[in-house]
């Protein structure tokens, strides 16, 4: 077996983050699937193959598990990590700053569009010979409009945001808690 059997986890259990979470009976097997070949292979014995069955048929968390086939499967890093704690071992605080960053994306989302939009509506107008009614101030209104919204509805878009998270964590946890 390689390291692709962490691939197969829904949730990696070399992370810390996540090594609290309850191992599934599918998480179980995953790893008694290891066991089962390495003793095919004879990389077990027989008495080594029946400690560590019994290990991972008694393991409650995830963290439990890396552990039993350590030296059988190869030393991978985790997956790599998008820099968030996952969502399902998400504190209230790490959701909260999740509902910032999004705010922060946003607002930074609508800038640009603001930018874009304008400086580009300009130019042509510029090219175009600037003799007419100056059209890009239209689009400059409605962009800036779209922005100064994001920008002052900090408040409301952090809340949404959070109750969102909220929700699609509460999903995760109870299709975990179903594994």
């Amino acid at each position: 077996m390689d390291g692709n059997v962490w691939e197969s986890f829904a949730h990696d259990p070399r992370e810390p983050a996540l090594a609290p979470l309850r191992a599934s009976d599918a998480d179980r097997e995953l790893i008694h699937g290891v066991l089962a070949e390495a003793f095919a292979h004879g990389r077990l014995t027989r008495t080594e193959y029946d400690e560590r069955s019994t290990a991972v048929l008694e393991a409650r968390t995830l963290g439990e598990l890396p552990p039993i086939v350590a030296d059988l499967v190869p030393a991978l890093p985790a997956r790599p990590s998008s820099g968030h704690v996952p969502l399902l071992a998400a504190t209230a605080t790490d959701i909260r700053a999740r509902a910032e960053e999004h705010w922060l994306n946003e607002r930074r989302n609508a800038f640009f569009g603001f930018v874009g939009p304008s400086l580009i509506c300009w130019v042509i107008w510029l090219a175009t010979g600037a003799n007419s009614l100056p059209w890009p101030a239209i689009v400059m209104a409605v962009t800036l409009l779209n922005f100064l919204k994001v920008a002052t509805n900090h408040r409301e878009v952090v809340a949404k945001e959070v109750r969102r998270l909220e929700r699609k964590r509460a999903k995760e946890l109870g299709r975990s808690e179903e594994s």
